[in-house]
Formats: C-alpha cells, sequence, structure tokens
C-alpha cells in the first residue's frame, strides 16, 4: 500500500512537471498557459493525447515529434522526472500536512525558474512576484511559522545580493537573484537560508571551474546563478542542518 501511495504520487509529480514544461515553453513565447492546446514547436501541429504522457510519449516517439520527427528536447522528461523526485521526497520529508501542500507548490515555482534561468539567463518575473506572494502570506498566516524569522532572513538575503549587484554594477549577480533570494529567505528561514546559500555558491564554484577547464566558458563568461539558488534552496530544504554541519566540522573545527 505505501508503494503504491508513493507511486501515485511520483506520477501526479510527472503530470505536474509536463504542465511546467508548458509553462516554460509558454513563457518563452509570450503566450497563455491557461488556454490553447498544446503543439510542436517546430511544425505546430496540435498534439494529440498520446503524445502527452509524460515520459512514456517522448520513450515511445524515440525523442522525436510524431508529425515531423525533428528532436524533441531532453528538457520535458527531464522536468518530469524531477518533478516526481520532488514531490515524492517532499511527501517523505511532510508527509500529507499542509507544509507538503505548500513545498508542492513552491518547488513548482523553482522548477520553472531553474529551467527558464539556464536557457534564457533570466528569472521572470511572471514567476518570482508570485511565488514571493505566496510564500509570504504562508509566513503570515500559517499556523506555528516565526513570522519574523522569515521575514528578517528574506531581508538579510536579499539585501547581501543587493550590494554584490551594486559593487559588481550587475556583471556578478542581477536583479533576478535579488528577488530569488527574497524568496529563499521567506520559505527557508534562519538557518537553513545560509545552507542554501553555502550550497548555491559552492556548486557554483565548482561548475564554474569545471566549464572553463572544460573549454566551455571563459574567465568573465556570464553563468546564471539562479539555477545554483534553486538547487541549493531545495537541497538545503532536505538536507540543510547536514551541510552545515559538514561544512562547521571541515572548515571551523
Amino acid at each position: 500500500m505505501t508503494f503504491l501511495f508513493y507511486f501515485f504520487i511520483f506520477f501526479l509529480g510527472l503530470v505536474v512537471g509536463s504542465f511546467l514544461n508548458c509553462v516554460i515553453c509558454r513563457l518563452e513565447r509570450g503566450e497563455s498557459f491557461l488556454k490553447g492546446r498544446s503543439y510542436c514547436p517546430r511544425c505546430k501541429h496540435q498534439l494529440s493525447w498520446p503524445d502527452l504522457i509524460p515520459v512514456f510519449s517522448f520513450i515511445i516517439l524515440r525523442g522525436r515529434c510524431r508529425y515531423c520527427s525533428q528532436k524533441i528536447s531532453w528538457q520535458y522528461p527531464l522536468v518530469e522526472i524531477a518533478a516526481g523526485l520532488l514531490f515524492i521526497l517532499e511527501f517523505w520529508k511532510f508527509g500529507f500536512v499542509l507544509d507538503f501542500g505548500f513545498w508542492i507548490l513552491i518547488s513548482c515555482f523553482l522548477v520553472v525558474i531553474f529551467v527558464y534561468d539556464l536557457k534564457h539567463y533570466l528569472i521572470p518575473d511572471k514567476v518570482v512576484f508570485p511565488a514571493i506572494a505566496i510564500a509570504l502570506l504562508w509566513a503570515l498566516l500559517a499556523p506555528g511559522k516565526q513570522q519574523p524569522g522569515v521575514i528578517y532572513s528574506a531581508a538579510a538575503a536579499a539585501g547581501f545580493f543587493a550590494s554584490v549587484v551594486l559593487i559588481s554594477r550587475g556583471k556578478w549577480m542581477g536583479v533576478g537573484d535579488i528577488k530569488l533570494a527574497f524568496l529563499m529567505g521567506l520559505i527557508l528561514g534562519f538557518p537553513d537560508i545560509v545552507a542554501a546559500l553555502f550550497l548555491a555558491f559552492f556548486f557554483g564554484a565548482i561548475m564554474g571551474m569545471g566549464l572553463i577547464m572544460l573549454g566551455k566558458k571563459k574567465l568573465k563568461s556570464e553563468v546564471p546563478f539562479g539555477p545554483f539558488l534553486v538547487a541549493g534552496t531545495l537541497l538545503s530544504l532536505f538536507w540543510g542542518e547536514t551541510a552545515l554541519d559538514w561544512y562547521f566540522n571541515l572548515f571551523l573545527l
């Protein structure tokens, strides 16, 4: 019974991930994701239900459009699988309570931000502002939440990134990162926001050095930081205390 329930949660995540792919693509084209049938971005043919089964359609079609045979981006199955795994992890952490529903909703915003910033070097206001509004309402209205703590964490995180943007004149960070940092503070609070930022900078530095060594990027090349902030947020949610303990044991003791 437990296995079946987790399978249902995973499948729900796959379906939601398919919808998130739609949101990402419609944002790119400036279209509404609330109306209109899905279609192939290359041949414009409307997709039928066999083309829209999460992950399985990609496998059955061998990664190609049924109508024009053009390759389908790996973004689609990867986002669907990522959403499914996030749903399972969030259920494992919270169980069937209000926090589970909140984090499902927030993780949807975070997935869209991750992919969109990775592709376009931009964190869209249409995504981050609604997420901030929902997180702020949750911080103010949810029972048992330490409202002043998360507000202070959000302000401190945003202030830190704002100072980096000002000092570098936008060369190191963008304004979108300030907004995302504010969201992170609202949903994580202290000390998890510290773990999230540490993880984001840690993996960002490793990835940056790796890309430079492989010749994919130069020292002054632009690299989107939003995906690392999102990854740091999610890792901190599940393993934030472990990350902080590891850091203090490794560098401070």
